[in-house]
């Protein structure tokens, strides 16, 4: 083609553009991004807006689920479908034991702290696989570390906000938990990661966790299996309910 030529096929797209229409895709095109297997299992949502596949580790009847470190039957007081901690008694501990995890836990904090400090108004805190602990505290008009709020992954991270109710409220977290990963030298590959929702609010959105959570030191990982979820007793009269667990 001329120079010319080229020229006057260049100034004719210029003032009349040429459309091009782009065909559907074809049914066969659109099944290729289809998946039909494995079909999700169906779980429905029973009494008290549990799942049917939930583990049970309290429902207000018993401490079947649960035991002290030892292995001794739970002391704490259980009445009225409520159980609270028995001060000086010792954590509590599930009998069954948790990989990655959905974990629901209501509870409420006394309506007076047991000490001077600011920690010691409703101090407990939820230690999944005994050892990554969810930080329970009094938090409203209480000032205290951020890293160690309700809501926080102690000492490693402060709650997004601050979703906490009054003294006497009861409260929730929900809480999805991956599990870490090491490999047969006992390297870790991945570490674990938390995400809560405290009162139906994120205040921890899939944050990787540091380590075994410490009040003094830095956090750092052990290699170890599945492990049972804790629920600390540290004097104060904290209250739980309605407590379960899904394995994922």
């Amino acid at each position: 083609m001329s120079l010319s030529k080229l020229c006057y096929t260049m100034c004719l797209l210029a003032f009349f553009p040429v459309y091009f229409v782009v065909a559907a895709p074809s049914e066969s095109t659109a099944k290729r991004t289809e998946v039909w297997e494995p079909i999700p299992r169906s779980v429905a949502i029973g009494q008290q807006g549990i799942p049917t596949d939930a583990i049970i580790i309290f429902n207000g009847n018993s401490f079947d689920a649960l035991k002290h470190e030892d292995s001794s039957s739970v002391s704490w007081e259980l009445q009225n479908g409520i159980m609270t901690v028995k001060p000086s008694s010792g954590d509590i501990v599930t009998r069954a034991s948790f990989c990655d995890a959905q974990f629901h836990v209501e509870w409420r904090v006394p309506m007076s702290r047991y000490g001077d400090s600011n920690q010691h108004w409703g101090n407990s805190g939820l230690k999944i696989q005994e050892r990554y602990e969810i930080q329970i505290l009094h938090s409203v008009d209480n000032p205290t570390y951020v890293n160690g709020q309700a809501g926080a992954i102690y000492k490693q991270y402060a709650p997004l906000v601050n979703a906490s109710l009054d003294a006497g409220e009861w409260q929730t977290y929900d809480i999805i938990f991956t599990a870490p990963r090491f490999d047969e030298h006992k390297v870790l590959t991945s570490p674990a990661f938390i995400t809560l929702f405290h009162n139906g609010v994120l205040v921890q959105n899939h944050v990787e966790v540091k380590g075994t959570t410490k009040n003094v030191g830095d956090p750092s990982y052990t290699a170890h299996g599945c492990a049972p979820l804790i629920i600390q007793e540290h004097t104060a009269s904290v209250s739980f309910r309605n407590i379960w667990a899904r394995k994922l």
